[in-house]
């Protein structure tokens, strides 16, 4: 049976044009790109657009049904009542009471078409803490990260993290060992300034002092990083976690060299810290659990590795040379170059990314 022709609810004039959409017959308008979708054809598209198993109905799924009336449907002559799209995701769509047809925004299509991923994206990322994680972070000071799960595993990330701790059990329980793999590999700053050992640029970032020293880079590497190489690939992923550690190494040269100060240095804390970096631009719809004495809050990705950054230059101010602040704010300060330069193209290439960095996603801290 042949449709009857239709308006565009937000046009008014301009009739809708019959497309093809996701297996599905729409309507489209030519002018603003918005689209009509009948009773079920707007659960049936999601199905087939999201590759469900089962079939997603959209209806029973709305958010907030909201009380202003933007839109009329021209085939019942009625107003349209608005819903947000999900319970947290706050994209209006508009639904006729009488014929259950669906009007949905030309610059809002795929977002509702995404409305599967979101849903189970928005329940990971919006989880409330619990007895378990505030145990957790009080005894290890280390945060709970809240994100969405990657898609592909995070084989890279596992590889670091296996040699690293390989190479330090090698040699971190024997003094003699630990003094030759210093001599050998540590970043010498008399040395690389001599032209020898440019090689500890990178092999440094694989020592490590202590276990302590050890299993705070590696637990920060293996929380952020499964993300990160998700969206980037183990081999980009490998190459700029690297370069954060060199360009973290020039900068407490740098430093040092200005105060006329010697440098022996080791730990993968520089390429983390770039990480840092490149999180907090590609992932701020996640969140980091901060402990400040016995209360844990969820915190933005930019407000926790703020404070961490503040945390640094109180470090540096105290004149502690025991740890390397420098090389902790350079390779923060290379990731987010990084990130910057890279964020257009990451984003396009994850559209679930993008969607959830749009101020209508409703993130729960």
């Amino acid at each position: 049976m042949t449709k009857p022709q239709l308006y565009c609810p937000c046009c008014k004039d301009q009739t809708l044009q019959t497309i093809e959409l996701h297996g599905q017959q729409v309507d489209r308008c030519q002018r603003c790109n918005g689209l009509w979708f009948d009773d079920r054809e707007l659960s049936d598209a999601i199905a087939h657009s999201s590759e469900l198993t089962d079939p997603y109905c959209i209806k029973q799924s709305f958010g907030e049904k909201l009380e202003q009336h933007q839109y009329h449907c021209h085939r019942c002559n009625q107003s349209m009542q608005q819903f947000h799209l999900l319970k947290d995701y706050q994209v209006t769509i508009d639904k006729c009471g009488r014929c259950k047809g669906i009007w949905v925004d030309g610059d809002e299509a795929e977002q509702v078409l995404a409305a599967p991923k979101l849903q189970a994206a928005l329940a990971q990322l919006n989880q409330k803490v619990c007895t378990k994680s505030w145990l957790f972070q009080f005894f290890t000071q280390m945060p709970k990260e809240y994100n969405i799960k990657p898609h592909r595993t995070p084989v890279m990330t596992w590889a670091l993290l296996a040699l690293n701790i390989l190479i330090f059990v090698l040699y971190g329980f024997d003094d003699t060992s630990t003094e030759w793999v210093f001599v050998h590999f540590a970043l010498d700053s008399i040395s690389i300034l001599d032209g020898q050992q440019w090689w500890t640029l990178l092999s440094y970032q694989f020592l490590h002092g202590g276990l302590i020293h050890l299993a705070g880079n590696m637990y920060f590497l293996w929380i952020i990083g499964d993300n990160l190489e998700d969206a980037l690939g183990p081999w980009k992923f490998l190459a700029v976690y690297l370069l954060c550690g060199v360009v973290a190494a020039l900068v407490e040269m740098l430093m040092c060299y200005l105060v006329d100060r010697d440098l022996l240095m080791v730990g993968a804390s520089g390429a983390v810290a770039g990480l840092f970096g490149m999180y907090l631009l590609w992932f701020r719809h996640a969140s980091l659990t901060f402990m400040f004495i016995v209360w844990q809050k969820k915190l933005n990705p930019a407000w926790y590795f703020a404070i961490w950054a503040a945390l640094n230059i109180l470090g540096l101010l105290s004149e502690d040379l025991s740890v390397a602040y420098w090389a902790h704010l350079g390779g923060l300060a290379a990731g987010i170059v990084v990130g910057v330069m890279l964020k257009q193209k990451v984003l396009a290439q994850n559209p679930l990314l993008q969607l959830l960095q749009r101020p209508e996603a409703r993130i729960l801290r």
